[in-house]
């Protein structure tokens, strides 16, 4: 029989006859700290991460995990067409870390209404692009249907650019290319999204593939670049330069040497920033886990002055120091579980009010996301449980060393 654990359980439950239950204002704010304590990590995680997801969702959503181009393509969204053969296709589709590809041809140009002007970005994709970014922030009417004949020349715009030029769902546009001669095209408004992501919003505009690649005179194999979608974005970086070293291999009919960049290595302002978010995580945790062990080592100190009579008897009666000591971990780990419960209680029901119904906003030009985001992840949420109950254990050994100052002569007369 564990006659510590006996103990401690006795002490937690109390006696209820003489109510003399472990309930003291100290060990309650001791378990609350605990709780608030834990309730604030579990939320700060799921915002962070949930800020991160989504975020490099939208900038992965405008250019794909990876994209490959010619070598010498410039900055500039004017690119060096490469012509893509069939083979290298298929040697992309059977890579088991590649989920899709889709090939695009991207043209700069200025949009002309009756009142302004604004300089874009068309991004010309095919039948086979994966829509489902675009389909889940499409504020109004469709994607893009290949198979469309009827609206013409069809485009989608943000929002933000709809608002600029005041054009609206159906509306036609006439969009102006800086070429030799200077052409002219003239598009159907047939979708409007919004990302909140400003710097691309105000930015991209799609429409097919085909009617920018007939604009540059291009030949069907010939397209600005290849996007390509991991089925692992933990594996990215692996991924990319894998696919560096062997698209570096490969050279299409117009001499272009294949150049493949991950999309950190495409946008690395925005993923440095992101990376640095996780500094701020670090300071929270850290801070928690301080703030909560000072209130449960002031806690357990309380229990221990509270219970000198009851070390004393218990010294007298052959009891070692570690074996008393035991009783305090063990009614310390109690303490700790409850208060760790009702964290894990508040954290998940503030979680579900925020994802459900967006309680808390932002301003979207500054953090690109109208609400605080929350994504609750199983495996955080357990290894920040596993963490806080350790740290705080470990806590309280130190104090749990005050029972060897106590003798059982001068305890036994403690009241």
């Amino acid at each position: 029989m564990n006659v510590a654990l006996f103990i401690a359980k006795r002490i937690y439950k109390g006696d209820k006859k003489n109510d003399k239950r472990v309930s003291s204002p100290a060990i309650r704010i001791a378990i609350a700290g605990i709780a608030l304590g834990l309730a604030v990590m579990i939320v700060s995680v799921c915002i962070i991460v949930g800020f991160k997801k989504e975020v490099r969702a939208k900038v992965i959503g405008f250019g794909s995990h990876i994209q490959i181009s010619a070598f010498e393509s410039n900055e500039t969204y004017e690119q060096t067409p490469i012509a893509v053969s069939d083979t290298i296709l298929a040697q992309l589709k059977a890579n088991p870390a590649i989920s899709h590809v889709q090939e695009y041809i991207s043209k700069p140009g200025i949009i002309k209404t009756d009142e302004d002007f604004m300089g874009v970005v068309l991004k010309g994709v095919s039948e086979d692009y994966d829509w489902q970014f675009f389909r889940k922030n499409l504020l109004e009417g469709n994607v893009i249907d290949a198979n469309d004949t009827t609206s013409g020349n069809q485009a989608i715009i943000s929002r933000e650019i709809a608002n600029k030029l005041q054009l609206k769902l159906g509306d036609d546009f006439t969009c102006y290319f800086v070429q030799e001669p200077v052409r002219a095209r003239r598009f159907k408004i047939t979708g409007i999204y919004e990302t909140n992501f400003e710097n691309y919003d105000k930015l991209y505009i799609l429409t097919e593939k085909d009617v920018l690649a007939r604009l540059n005179n291009w030949d069907d194999d010939m397209v600005s670049g290849i996007e390509v979608l991991v089925k692992d974005y933990d594996k990215l970086d692996e991924t990319a330069l894998d696919l560096y070293y062997d698209m570096s291999e490969h050279e299409d009919r117009l001499g272009n040497v294949f150049y493949a960049r991950s999309i950190k290595e495409i946008s690395p302002m925005i993923f440095n920033w992101l990376d640095l978010l996780d500094m701020n995580v670090w300071v929270i945790l850290i801070l928690m886990l301080v703030i909560s062990g000072f209130t449960m080592i002031s806690g357990l100190l309380i229990i221990i002055l509270e219970r000198t009579n009851m070390i004393g008897i218990l010294k007298s009666m052959g009891a070692r120091d570690f074996s008393i000591r035991k009783v305090f971990l063990y009614l310390s780990a109690f303490l700790i579980g409850q208060g760790m419960l009702w964290g894990n209680i508040i954290a998940l029901i503030f979680c579900f009010i925020q994802y459900k119904w967006e309680i808390l906003k932002l301003d979207p030009a500054t953090y690109y996301l109208s609400a605080v985001p929350v994504d609750l992840n199983p495996f955080y949420l357990i290894l920040l449980n596993m963490g806080t109950l350790i740290a705080s254990l470990m806590m309280m050994i130190g104090p749990s060393y005050l029972v060897a100052r106590i003798t059982p002569a001068k305890s036994i007369q403690f009241e």
